[in-house]
C-alpha cells in the first residue's frame, strides 16, 4: 500500500480545516463499520488518525504563526 504524500503547506486555511472535518467524519463512518463488522484493513483507522493529527498539527501551527 502506497501512502500518498499531502503537501499541507500547500492548502488554504479553508482547506485545511475542510480537510480536517473530512477526515473527521470519514474516520468516525470506518470505526463504525469496523464496530458492525471487522474490516479487512483496521490498520488504516491508525493511519486516518494520524493524518488528522498532521492536519491539525499544522493548523495549529498557524495559529501560532510558525
Amino acid at each position: 500500500m502506497v501512502k500518498e504524500k499531502l503537501d499541507l503547506k500547500a492548502l488554504s486555511d479553508q482547506e485545511l480545516k475542510d480537510k480536517i472535518s473530512e477526515e473527521q467524519l470519514r474516520l468516525k463512518k470506518i470505526t463504525f463499520s469496523h464496530a458492525i463488522t471487522p474490516i479487512e484493513n483496521p490498520m488504516s483507522i491508525r493511519s486516518l488518525r494520524r493524518q488528522i493529527a498532521q492536519l491539525k498539527t499544522e493548523q495549529r501551527k498557524r495559529e501560532l504563526g510558525f
